[in-house]
């Protein structure tokens, strides 16, 4: 029995998505900042997009339908990022600062 190569491997892909995902939840955690949440969240969204992919590209009987809902997905992470920029800009403009311990003020 011969090994698959590398790249036929989907645990592979699965791990890189896992760090993804991983490193995603520590950069929301951790960063104070919004852009750095920001960055943390889109490497979630990155990690479950590979998930799709690496799903589509070894079980699914149609490559099309993975490949379309990635597609969409990365539509739905290009629009969050847009609004949540224009967001972090307000922020910066009202409070001079984009770190989120200076949104404490914004509770009711």
């Amino acid at each position: 029995m011969t090994a698959l190569p590398f790249h036929d491997q989907p645990r592979v892909y699965f791990l890189v998505a896992a760090f993804l995902l991983a490193v995603g939840i520590f950069g929301l955690i951790r960063r104070r900042t919004l852009v750095g949440m920001l960055i943390g969240g889109e490497l979630m969204m990155a990690g479950a997009s590979l998930n799709v992919m690496v799903w589509n590209r070894f079980t699914a009987p149609d490559p099309a339908v993975g490949q379309v809902l990635v597609l969409f997905l990365m539509g739905l992470a290009a629009a969050e990022v847009a609004i949540l920029l224009s967001i972090i800009i307000a922020v910066y403009r009202n409070y001079r600062s984009i770190k989120a311990g200076v949104l404490d003020e914004m509770k009711g």
